[in-house]
């Protein structure tokens, strides 16, 4: 990421920005939730994107560079920018695309501002709900005021583990054959079909575990500064050697289900 200044930074200035942009285009998303217009498919044809994320998207871009106009960006539809500031912004306008587009309500919006050392603030935002989940880097995560802290200990046979699936159909299939291999050795699975959400999740306390392959920095990068700001350990992962993916945990199952990952892998479960 390029930078050109060495003005400290305020967390506070830009955590008050992103809380500003996400409530601003979760107008936008519940002015147009329940009309579907422009969609369109991006890496297949079950991966869709509407007028929705483009018109959210493109109200969070306008505000941030109306009051950081050298900042970089990084947001799922396209906005892409180099930083002249050492921050840079990563956007996720609508994550969990399809339950919007089906009216359920796990969905959000999600942003991050980081700079070398990783998000420095991040807020997940569902407007449906009104619950807005944020965290600054070595402060603590909230959300709506009240601070959050991971389950934990938790044994990996009581764990409920959040995961979600990619696109491509040859991938689908083995992840759900991971899956298969996993659900004995734990409570259950859900799959609520946000990654943002997933992380605030465990955050929260509602689920104990969640991971993914083929998970992009917009989908994470605010999630998961909450779930480690809330007590979690994160890692990268690949159980199915395929896309480059993430572990989050409570500190006590981090390690145990991060092994059990490992063997499943190194059994070949998936093949």
């Amino acid at each position: 990421m390029a930078t050109t200044s060495e003005t400290p930074v305020d967390p506070a200035r830009l955590l008050d920005l992103a809380m500003r942009g996400a409530r601003a285009a979760g107008c936008e998303l519940m002015n147009r939730f329940g009309k579907i217009e422009g969609l369109t498919a991006k890496s297949s044809a079950t991966d869709p994107v509407s007028d929705a994320d483009r018109s959210a998207e493109s109200m969070l871009v306008k505000l941030i560079l109306s009051e950081r106009p050298d900042d970089g960006l990084l947001a799922e539809e396209g906005s892409e920018r180099e930083s002249a500031t050492g921050i840079r912004w990563v956007i996720d306008p609508l994550d969990g695309t399809v339950n919007y587009l089906y009216g359920l309500d796990s969905f959000a919006v999600s942003i991050a501002a980081e700079d070398a050392d990783g998000p420095i603030v991040g807020v997940v935002h569902n407007p449906l709900t009104k619950r807005t989940f944020h965290a600054i880097r070595g402060v603590g995560a909230s959300v709506d005021g009240r601070p959050l802290k991971v389950k934990d200990p938790v044994p990996l046979g009581h764990a409920l583990v959040a995961t979600g699936f990619g696109y491509d159909p040859e991938i689908r299939r083995r992840q759900g054959a991971l899956i298969a291999a996993l659900l004995p050795r734990i409570r259950d699975i859900r799959r609520i079909g946000s990654a943002a959400l997933d992380l605030c999740a465990v955050a929260s306390g509602s689920v104990d575990a969640y991971f993914e392959e083929g998970v992009k920095a917009w989908d994470v990068a605010a999630g998961g500064l909450i779930a480690q700001e809330a007590g979690a350990l994160a890692i990268r992962t690949s159980p199915i050697a395929g896309q480059p993916g993430l572990l989050v945990a409570g500190p006590a199952l981090f390690d145990e289900i991060a092994a059990v990952l490992t063997e499943l892998r190194d059994a070949d479960v998936a093949a």
